[in-house]
């Protein structure tokens, strides 16, 4: 059984209290009651409370008192005495038992926890709606696909179209200019502004630094480019500085790796 909270007890005492209190004593009062100091019982009978002074339903109230009847073979407030039924023999002919007894909370109440708190401030039987959904398998799929297909294309291309290798290597021969594939083209640029330390450790780290805590500074959760202005801008900076790196090291860089003009003297790189 379920014992009744203990603010709904103080809640019940109090309303017990309130309704002692407004109602007028009349004289003779303790006469009538059957001994000296002896209070009037409350209307309910039975040292029970009335529904409008405790706030409980009469059913419960009526329940309460029924069982304490069973319990201690009084009368309820009726005046009318509540015998237990007698359990019947079984069919063996074997000794019966009485029914179990009715196990009561404090002040001898038997309703239950949810009857007294309304089910709305417990628990929440409506489905919130979420716009996520799991990973597998809607998003898993979706780039499984995604990657064999440009397993495919990387198979198909390399069949009809040769890699653009060069003649075999001669230690002897040094080309010149000697360029980096064009992906590091960038980096061998930086290498002839600056200090091999600044161009190789710290301007890549700081670069790759900000990209890092691009997601933490703008943590805009839209879509949508207009209100992604500081994740678009550095990554539009990131972008054109390194594209501006690698076109100067591919399409400016001549013999001795001197900055040249392709229109006037060549273009001096190969894939």
């Amino acid at each position: 059984m379920t014992e009744i909270p203990e603010h709904l007890l103080k809640r019940a005492q109090e309303a017990r209290q309130k309704a002692a209190s407004k109602q007028p004593q009349p004289e003779g009062a303790a006469g009538a009651g059957g001994g000296e100091g002896g209070a009037t019982p409350p209307a309910g009978g039975g040292g029970q409370p009335s529904e409008a002074e405790s706030r409980i339903p009469a059913h419960l109230l009526e329940r309460s008192r029924a069982a304490k009847a069973r319990q201690g073979g009084g009368g309820d407030a009726g005046g009318t005495t509540t015998a237990p039924v007698p359990a019947a023999p079984p069919a063996g002919g074997g000794v019966a038992t009485a029914p179990p007894p009715v196990a009561t909370g404090p002040g001898g109440h038997t309703q239950r926890l949810l009857t007294v708190v309304r089910s709305g401030s417990i628990q929440d039987v409506r489905a919130t709606p979420v716009d996520k959904v799991h990973t597998w398998p809607h998003l898993l799929v979706a780039e499984f696909v995604a990657s064999l297909a440009c397993t495919a294309f990387l198979l198909v291309f390399s069949i009809f179209v040769n890699a653009p290798l060069l003649q075999e290597a001669n230690s002897n021969r040094t080309p010149n200019p000697s360029k980096a594939p064009w992906y590091f083209l960038g980096l061998q640029e930086l290498l002839t502004m600056f200090h091999p330390m600044v161009a190789g450790v710290t301007i890549p780290g700081m670069g790759i630094f900000l990209l890092i805590l691009a997601p933490y500074i703008d943590r805009n959760p839209s879509n949508k480019p207009e209100d992604r202005k500081f994740a678009i801008s550095v990554f539009t900076l990131f972008l054109m500085f390194w594209a501006v790196l690698v076109i100067i090291g591919s399409f400016f860089r001549g013999p001795g790796f001197n900055f040249i003009f392709p229109w006037r003297d060549g273009i001096f790189f190969e894939l």
